[in-house]
């Protein structure tokens, strides 16, 4: 079961709207990625599931979150099938991202009350997310569309929460043209993890972007 509530899950994701996506195979070094972002300031986690041991891995996170990173939202990204959702939600997801929009994903999230965040990219695929109930629409690839693309969706969608995955880096010159743009949240994989077996150095780094997104007001 979900440790927080829906609109919990919702509100620390506008609160803390910088979001690591990460897998690894090796569990004890993915609680050491989580406990490092954790101390950056980090409070929504999305682990991939995109390997033979994402489950076994993603379980272990899940009680470690529990005892050492309390205040962590940690949920599960890269899924496509209804399946694959029970699961993981079974398992103590608190969301599920997708790299796209299926119905009978939605309908998993919707029966178990469990935020569900659709990869989009048209006005048309945004729309349809919503009306299926997504918290949260992700565009994605964001490198494809750019910031401006997102600042252009505000006009017609001045109230569709937006996070934007692909394309953001851990720069000040980045975060501050997605936020300026108008997203909600941002997602950033392998660009904030370069470097990362120096854990105290990704959790300073990541506290400096923190401070960044705070400055910007988000």
């Amino acid at each position: 079961m979900p440790r927080h509530t829906p609109a919990a899950t919702l509100a620390t994701l506008l609160a803390h709207p910088v979001v690591p996506v990460f897998y690894q195979a090796d569990a004890a070094y993915a609680q050491r990625i989580v406990q490092a972002c954790y101390n950056g300031g980090i409070r929504v986690f999305e682990f991939v599931n995109r390997g033979e041991q994402a489950m076994v891995v993603f379980e272990q996170l899940q009680e470690f979150v529990q005892q050492q990173c309390p205040d962590m939202v940690l949920g599960i990204g890269t899924i496509y099938k209804a399946q694959e959702a029970e699961e993981f939600i079974a398992a103590g997801a608190e969301f599920v991202v997708q790299p796209l929009a299926t119905a009978e994903v939605a309908e998993v999230c919707r029966a178990h009350d469990i935020p569900w965040l659709p990869g989009a990219m048209t006005p048309t695929e945004i729309y349809n997310a919503s009306q299926q109930g997504a918290a949260v629409v992700k565009i994605f690839p964001g490198n494809v569309v750019g910031p401006d693309y997102v600042k252009a969706l505000r006009g017609p969608m001045p109230n569709t929460k937006l996070m934007v995955t692909g394309g953001v880096e851990p720069t000040h010159e980045s975060l501050s043209a997605w936020f300026g743009a108008g997203v909600n949240a941002v997602g950033m994989g392998s660009q904030l993890f370069k470097n990362a077996d120096d854990t105290d150095a990704l959790a300073t780094r990541i506290a400096e972007l923190m401070q960044i997104v705070a400055q910007l007001g988000k």
